[in-house]
């Protein structure tokens, strides 16, 4: 009774009976996404307790609207409530620890004092940097539709597992690209427009995975590379070329692949004795030669298991004269020491584990290498001498190969 005579704010809501299931998924949307709150059911406006005829069925509704109309699955905590009048109430209490949360029509909403509205883009974007980092890859690309997604480049990877799990005879003349996105793939959730279930938005996976070069680029700059030569061993030295690496991972993965080969040479075995080899005297450095198979793994990683939720830090390619530097956004709290060990046994410590799953199979069309982390340091280490540094501290997870 303390908390309802204060009347509804932020973080309560008054309720007198359970009459919409839609507009209630809204409110818990609402209180979910803005920290948490309560929802009392049996109070007027007037702050007066007119208590609810059947409080078990109330409660029971309320679990049922938790669990499948809000997206992901809310588990609360129900309380009814009795008086000396035998007036009961029932009181929901929310926790946002997995925001940002849903409806089922992709409608995303807070609470601004005792009201609820839809959260705008800015809004929606702030979310999305606070969520977890092994659940970014599956929530909606902001601003995203399904016209951004490069067809050609889907299709081609759909059609690789025809008729094992696609059926043609399903599309029949048509390209079922929405369908196909939401219901096989899982890259797409329900959007925030247009009649429930005819339209769906991209998710960040799929965004990356298959979005149109120019709209990646445009819907996500946090998703480009910075790719550098120095002339020289560190970053001190004078810079020969920088550029801005944009697209969808197929396109980020080739690009960064070129850019290296313009500066270095790439092998798929330590060759007896390098061509071209430039006397020590001479005024140019030689180019650095590198393992194929390694460069290719530490690009690969760098590109599928960075963290895009953070703010402020970027992917970064830095060509040196003996060596190739990749700086990847990376949240270091509870990931170093131990887990930098473990990763250099192949512990998985995958941070987009349906990324990296899609990017790897061949029907993407890249084909990158296989052995993990453990295949890099080796294959690296063999072919040049020297031992691969790994390091992550301030939120970054930097990976130097050196070069012959």
């Amino acid at each position: 009774m303390t908390l309802v005579r204060g009347g509804e704010d932020t973080f309560l809501e008054l309720k007198v009976k359970l009459s919409n299931p839609e507009r209630i998924a809204q409110g818990l949307v609402a209180l979910a996404n803005t920290g948490g709150g309560v929802i009392v059911f049996g109070v007027n406006d007037n702050l007066r307790v007119e208590g609810l005829d059947d409080a078990e069925a109330v409660r029971d509704e309320l679990v049922r609207i938790c669990r499948e109309m809000v997206v992901p699955p809310l588990f609360p905590f129900v309380d009814i409530v009795a008086f000396d009048s035998r007036l009961r109430v029932v009181a929901l209490e929310v926790e946002g620890k997995r925001r940002p949360y849903r409806t089922t029509d992709g409608r995303y909403f807070i609470r601004v004092g005792a009201e609820k509205r839809e959260a705008s883009r800015e809004e929606l974007s702030a979310l999305v940097d606070e969520a977890r980092p092994l659940n970014q890859e599956n929530i909606a690309a902001v601003g995203a539709e399904v016209e951004d997604i490069d067809e050609a480049h889907l299709w081609s990877f759909v059609r690789e597992f025809e008729p094992d799990a696609f059926s043609p005879a399903r599309a029949g003349a048509d390209y079922p690209t929405a369908e196909v996105l939401e219901r096989d793939l899982l890259l797409a959730t329900p959007a925030a427009t247009g009649a429930r279930g005819e339209r769906v938005a991209p998710t960040i996976a799929g965004l990356l995975l298959f979005g149109r070069d120019e709209r990646v680029a445009e819907l996500m700059p946090r998703a480009a590379v910075t790719a550098t030569r120095f002339a020289g061993e560190d970053t001190k030295a004078p810079k020969v070329e920088t550029v801005q690496l944009t697209g969808n991972l197929h396109t980020l993965f080739e690009s960064c692949l070129r850019f290296v080969e313009r500066y270095c040479d790439l092998w798929d075995k330590r060759p007896r004795s390098f061509p071209g080899k430039v006397e020590s005297d001479s005024p140019v450095a030689a180019r650095a030669n590198y393992q194929r198979g390694a460069l290719a793994e530490g690009l690969a990683n760098a590109l599928v298991h960075r963290d895009l939720v953070l703010p402020g830090v970027t992917t970064r390619l830095f060509v040196f004269d003996r060596s190739v530097e990749i700086t990847n956004p990376r949240r270091t709290a509870g990931f170093a020491p131990a887990v930098q060990r473990a990763i250099r046994y192949g512990v998985p410590q995958r941070l987009n584990p349906q990324i990296a799953a899609l990017f790897a199979s061949p029907a993407y069309g890249l084909r990158p290498p296989t052995g993990g982390l453990p295949m890099l340091l080796r294959e690296s280490r063999l072919f040049s001498g020297r031992k691969t540094e790994i390091h992550a501290f301030n939120d970054e997870f930097r990976l130097r190969l050196y070069g012959i």
